[in-house]
């Protein structure tokens, strides 16, 4: 199985039967998965730290730092995976209502192309 054929719903599922074997609900509330989230996204920001654009795309051909960046990102998802499966949160529908909502701050008519937060490119008056 990949991506092409795993779920959300299956990936909440594995690290739910991994914490549950282990009696970890107990330590997974809101504030400390949170916590865990910002925790291994800094953790996967470090390996790229003091690195320009070149460097950083560099890192992700050698073996052995691809392979710590996935293990970061692993990280990452599991923490957000337990989050969501702990407290009931729907993660296809949360992010389909966010695309929705970012699809009106940045209509691609006028953001196309740019990096501009969507407060920047409407303070220049391109509304």
């Amino acid at each position: 199985m990949d991506d092409s054929s795993a779920t959300v719903n299956e990936l909440k599922c594995i690290v739910q039967e991994f914490c549950e074997a282990r009696d970890w609900d107990q330590f997974h509330n809101p504030k400390d998965l949170a916590i865990g989230i910002a925790t291994e996204a800094s953790e996967l920001l470090e390996i790229f730290r003091f690195k320009n654009d070149d460097e950083s795309t560099q890192l992700m051909k050698d073996p052995k730092k691809r392979q710590m960046i996935c293990e970061e990102l692993s990280d990452t998802l599991y923490f957000i995976l337990r989050f969501a499966q702990m407290n009931d949160i729907d993660l296809y529908t949360e992010l389909k209502k966010k695309v929705e909502i970012n699809d009106e701050k940045y209509p691609v008519e006028k953001t196309k192309g740019s990096n501009k937060k969507y407060n920047e490119y409407q303070s220049e008056g391109i509304q």
